[in-house]
């Protein structure tokens, strides 16, 4: 996705290795979870409603509609500093509703010219910044006058350039590649940009070539500008890149060192070799109450593989991997999203920042290769204080080690896997 680059220009790369002390911030806010045991996770903690941030009516209306009555705790705690323009760094737990704290922001503060790009958008990958679109385009709903593009590599790039001189977006989002490909040939101009956005950072910064990507882009664009960083793990030595970009962020921290309290996730491991998942998951599947589940495994052949044995087998079951052609991936999205297929088997791709509401199960048929890639994972199901629930399998002792990992840094416990388990803690009862 980032575009390849020749090892010799290392040198043009902004000094941003050096250590730094981290003195501590006046704006830093780390905000504890005090209310662990309140049930409805984080709904209940803040009584107040998005009307206290006096946002426009088009865009509360728009909020209202979605469902959304409460802000989350990030929400509480970077919207009203994010609408006034404040630069921002912010890691919290997937699923608590980061995406909206700078769609929101900028949608409230963006005042759409015709030609003119206003906001930027960067993410890792495709999957993600098509979604990040769909947000932008839910929110703003009753503006009628705000425009927004998502571009990214694995489709022409002709149509881009098209896109942008014929019916050129207020709003970009995309893949850093992509996005540096369109401004280097002028295609996207960048001197209007008042808000540069990076979601799951991280990502982008820890990967030289792609940080480089992401630097050249930030130099386009005017030095008067809002920046806002999002991600759920945020490790110390990448703070100090973060703010780099910015000039004296609020930095938020929600319950820093992210303890794996996904409220209303039960997570379980089953022990057994790998020749028995099939049978296992297939058992499972059989057992358990679900509205639509996702099983992650390690590589494109396993995933291609699982799909059409899940598929034989009578189950509702897609695929979606690294090697497919980018239509046909977004396609496969969203008839998952659309809940036309219950079952998607996935590669780490779709780990990060995918958002389906109806997903209540996740199963890591393969283990991830570290604590990290399992928060993300797990993640996909009890999002925002909905119930779920995560099946790890483990078959030798590196995938003990990996579960001992995450127990450790999340300290989470995570049993072996019951006879029985209670519906009612995993599935949401039908009001």
């Amino acid at each position: 996705m980032a575009a390849d680059h020749e090892d010799g220009d290392v040198s043009e790369l902004l000094d941003y290795e050096e250590e730094e002390a981290e003195a501590p911030n006046a704006g830093t806010v780390a905000v504890k979870d005090t209310k662990k045991d309140v049930k409805g996770a984080y709904v209940s903690i803040h009584s107040s409603g998005f009307r206290d941030f006096l946002l426009k009516p088009e865009l509360l209306r728009a909020i209202l509609d979605c469902g959304f009555e409460h802000p989350s705790e990030v929400q509480h705690e970077c919207i009203p500093q994010a609408i006034l323009g404040m630069d921002i760094v912010c890691q919290a737990k997937s699923g608590m509703g980061k995406t909206a704290v700078f769609v929101l922001a900028t949608l409230q503060q963006l005042e759409p010219v015709d030609g003119q790009v206003g906001v930027i958008v960067l993410c890792h990958t495709r999957e993600l910044a098509f979604q990040i679109c769909k947000e932008y385009e839910r929110f703003s709903k009753y503006m009628n006058n705000i425009k927004v593009g998502v571009f990214f590599g694995g489709i022409n790039i002709r149509n881009d350039q098209q896109t942008l001189k014929a019916n050129c977006p207020h709003i970009v989002v995309g893949t850093p590649g992509r996005i540096l490909a369109l401004a280097r040939d002028k295609s996207l101009n960048m001197k209007h940009i008042k808000h540069f956005i990076l979601d799951e950072c991280d990502k982008m910064l820890e990967q030289l070539d792609m940080r480089r990507d992401v630097q050249e882009i930030f130099r386009t664009t005017p030095h008067e500008k809002q920046v806002m960083m999002f991600s759920a793990t945020l490790a110390k030595e990448i703070r100090p890149i973060c703010k780099k970009f910015m000039q004296d962020p609020m930095e938020v921290y929600v319950d820093d060192e992210t303890k794996l309290t996904l409220h209303g996730l039960q997570q379980y491991y089953v022990k057994l070799r790998d020749n028995e998942k099939n049978r296992k998951l297939f058992d499972l599947l059989d057992l358990l109450e679900f509205n639509q589940v996702i099983i992650f495994v390690k590589s494109i052949q396993r995933c291609m593989a699982l799909a059409q044995l899940l598929v034989e087998q009578n189950f509702p079951a897609i695929a979606i991997h690294r090697g497919m052609p980018q239509e046909e991936r977004l396609s496969r999205y969203q008839q998952f999203k659309d809940f036309q297929k219950r079952i998607l088997v996935a590669t780490n791709l779709f780990g990060r920042g995918m958002d389906i509401e109806r997903v209540n199960i996740v199963f890591n048929y393969d283990m991830p290769e570290d604590s990290d890639t399992y928060l993300h994972r797990v993640a996909r199901a009890g999002r925002f204080g909905t119930k779920g629930l995560a099946v790890t399998f483990v078959s030798d002792e590196t995938d003990a080690k990996v579960l001992n990992d995450v127990q450790d840094r999340f300290e989470v416990n995570i049993g072996e896997l019951p006879q029985e388990i209670d519906i009612t803690s995993y599935l949401e009862q039908a009001r």
